[in-house]
């Protein structure tokens, strides 16, 4: 039997996963009270913003794949909010700018997190909206331990706020302090804010509470103080300068989460389910049209045969999520030839399974190749100045880039909800008056060259990098999982997957086991940098194994030993709830009975 760092969690009421302790028990605590799995996601969702500041807030915005019961099929919700209306790429160029910014007010896009959970709430929920934001609430006034990562990332920043962004300061800072691990901490402004949009909620019927409360955020005192804020303060950024934002109020009204059908791919008896490419998902379905030519189940996955082959379809299906991904309201993405088996079959030709590929290499439709020049010529450029940047993919501490979070929640009717969170980190952007949180950033993963599919221009959603999973297994729901780490979301949870499927291990013994990532394609953050060639591994794969990456090419960095990946997952089967979350940084847990 594999080792496991705590045991895989069985039960038959309920069962959550997060990567924070109290959101996973904000969320258990919504099923034990009549919830179901969409209160008690959204419970978790809202938890995860007040103790995780520095991963996710108020202001970001929100991927969600589920299953109804009710329905009986599988949804994607998009809460991920667009580029405001006159965001072109004319106008950043006439500001002097070839990148958009990492961080301050210029990358700000619609805020989507908050309407995507009051749609859930109003469509799938069943209990009262102070019910659901009510644990989020008390936790900003009563206070919440400060984690050790939200501590270090306010005291790399700290005088920089002090310096540059006080309300900021106001915000996260203490007598010009940064708070201390462990102690406690309070966001009084964020818990006056979601008071106030309980409010003008009102009592009464639970769907119009939730859609009063939308309202309230979108087009009236919350749209009002964003766009106040942007249009009257110049603040320093990435680019080394001053500048407004664009955003709008205007541009907060005219935006709507939406339900989406999810991209799939049968595979190995199972089916996988996907946000649509103006998210990364699909790339986690074209690993499997690739890999599922090889002979997986026949590998030790721990050894270099395994990770090599991995690795190597991960290069090919990131190149191509590069070149081809992007909003399809607004681009022309070609999935259907993307997961076909034959391109898959002449793409796999192309794995060598005694070299490491140093080669960019997308696949050759249409304008592919001029695609992939604008992107290698543009990956990597520099600008000065400024602080903090996107997700983190080798993010030692302290971290000066935000990140990420997941929940996955199963109820005893059958519904289950895979979300990852992002967005408005607090190192990100400066905090807005009066509501005590930041605005998203994501606008920073558009190219400003003209021509692809996520070139930057206005209403436009930036090509995410957040990717919860859904699979099924003959029509049923099966399992629910996903993680933080920018460009690695889609690489860490692929690994538990291959891992349970074709080496029979349990949930948490697939995510317990050592894992693996490569960076051989442009970054999906400010400065958009491409490593050829460039993978890491932690530390607890066997030696041989390490070496024989070498061997092959691998530009190899050991990690340490339980460094990558902060992986969550739920299951249901043969009437039986599982429950799992990792161990690495020590926050994550999974509850159930």
């Amino acid at each position: 039997m594999a080792f496991t760092t705590r045991p895989e969690l069985i039960g038959t009421f309920g069962m959550a996963a997060s990567t924070h302790w109290l959101a996973t028990a904000s969320a258990m605590a919504v099923l034990e009270k009549g919830g179901n799995a969409f209160d008690a996601a959204a419970a978790a969702g809202f938890v995860l913003q007040i103790v995780e500041p520095h991963l996710n807030g108020p202001g970001g915005e929100l991927p969600v794949v589920f299953y109804s019961a009710r329905e009986r099929r599988v949804r994607v919700l998009c809460g991920q909010g667009v580029t405001p209306a006159t965001m072109t790429i004319e106008r950043m160029r006439g500001m002097g700018l070839d990148v958009v910014p990492g961080t301050g007010l210029l990358p700000a896009v619609v805020p989507g997190a908050f309407g995507a959970w009051m749609m859930l709430l109003r469509d799938y929920g069943q209990l009262p909206l102070q019910d659901v934001l009510g644990y989020a609430i008390g936790y900003a006034e009563n206070g919440y331990p400060v984690v050790p990562r939200m501590a270090a990332s306010i005291l790399a920043i700290q005088d920089f706020f002090n310096s540059e962004w006080p309300t900021s300061a106001q915000q996260w800072l203490r007598d010009g302090e940064a708070p201390r691990a462990n102690a406690l901490f309070r966001n009084p402004s964020i818990a006056a804010t979601y008071r106030r949009i309980l409010e003008e909620a009102g009592t009464g019927e639970r769907a119009a509470q939730c859609e009063r409360a939308r309202r309230a955020f979108y087009a009236g005192f919350v749209a009002e103080a964003i766009d106040r804020y942007f249009h009257t303060t110049a603040v320093l950024d990435t680019s080394g300068r001053r500048n407004h934002g664009l955003l709008t109020g205007d541009d907060l009204a005219r935006w709507m989460p939406a339900y989406e059908e999810p991209v799939s791919y049968d595979y190995a008896g199972f089916t996988v389910h996907k946000t649509g490419p103006w998210g990364q998902g699909p790339v986690f379905l074209q690993q499997l049209a690739l890999l599922k030519g090889f002979d997986l189940a026949g590998l030790d996955p721990l050894g270099p045969d395994f990770v090599h082959t991995v690795i190597e379809c991960a290069k090919l299906a990131f190149a191509d999520r590069e070149v081809f991904y992007g909003d399809p309201l607004h681009a022309e993405v070609p999935l259907d030839i993307l997961l076909s088996d034959t391109y898959n079959d002449a793409r796999r030709k192309l794995v060598d399974p005694t070299r490491a590929s140093l080669v960019f290499r997308p696949g050759e439709l249409g304008d592919s190749r001029q695609r992939a020049a604008k992107i290698v010529a543009s990956a990597g450029r520099q600008q000065p100045g400024g602080c903090g940047q996107g997700e983190p993919t080798f993010a030692p501490l302290p971290e000066l880039r935000g990140d990420t979070v997941h929940l996955d929640i199963v109820d005893r009717w059958g519904n289950m909800v895979s979300a990852t969170p992002s967005g408005g980190w607090l190192q990100a952007s400066p905090a807005v008056p009066g509501l005590g949180f930041n605005v998203t950033t994501r606008a920073q993963m558009f190219w400003m060259e003209d021509g692809l599919p996520s070139s930057l221009g206005p209403g436009r959603r930036p090509r995410t990098t957040l990717s919860p999973t859904l699979v099924t297994h003959g029509g049923a729901p099966y399992a629910a999982f996903g993680s933080p780490g920018g460009d690695q979301q889609d690489q860490w949870s692929l690994q538990l997957f291959l891992r349970h499927v074709h080496a029979g291990m349990n949930l948490q013994a697939a995510i317990d086991a050592p894992s693996f990532q490569t960076a051989h394609f442009p970054g999906s953050f400010y400065p958009r940098a491409m490593q050829l060639g460039k993978m890491s591994a932690e530390a607890r794969f066997p030696e041989r194994t390490l070496d024989a990456l070498r061997a092959r090419g691998h530009d190899l960095t050991v990690a340490e030993p339980w460094a990558l990946g902060r992986v969550c997952a739920v299951s249901l089967r043969d009437g039986l709830m599982r429950g799992a979350a990792t161990p690495r940084q020590m926050q994550a847990y999974a509850i159930g009975r």
